[in-house]
């Protein structure tokens, strides 16, 4: 693979992700870059993104309510999508056994797993219970 120059929008863009700390879609990374570098185009951040996931620098973690979310925690993790404010969190832990118990279903040989795990967030969890009680 072709080795990438480190450009000014390149780094703006990585410094968008990860300052963004969200799991950040690339409308909300081009928002916040435009913020402080209005000439930046849409396409640009949008290249760069690929580019940077091509590269391993950055995580596409997948197509959540209609737009892409990247990562710059490049380490093996997996994700909570919560239904209610699509909000998405890191989530650590070992699922090893599951892939020992996975490993030679259908033939598959699986030498990866990319968790994601939905439901309600704490805090919407909280909320939920609270408006309930209410009622």
């Amino acid at each position: 693979m072709a080795t990438r120059r480190n450009t000014i929008q390149r780094q703006l863009v990585y410094n968008g992700v990860k300052e963004l700390n969200i799991h950040a879609t690339a409308e909300q990374v081009y928002e916040y870059v435009i913020a402080t570098h209005p000439t930046i185009s849409k396409a640009t951040v949008y290249r760069n993104l690929s580019q940077m996931t091509e590269s391993g620098e950055l995580l596409n973690i997948g197509n959540h309510y209609g737009s892409t979310h990247y990562d710059h925690n490049c380490h093996e993790h997996h994700h909570f999508i919560c239904e209610d404010c699509r909000r998405v969190f890191d989530v650590e832990g070992d699922f090893s056994k599951m892939l020992d118990r996975m490993s030679g279903i259908n033939g598959f040989e699986i030498k990866n797993i990319n968790l994601s795990l939905s439901g309600l967030c704490e805090g919407c969890k909280s909320k939920k219970i609270f408006l309930t009680a209410e009622l």
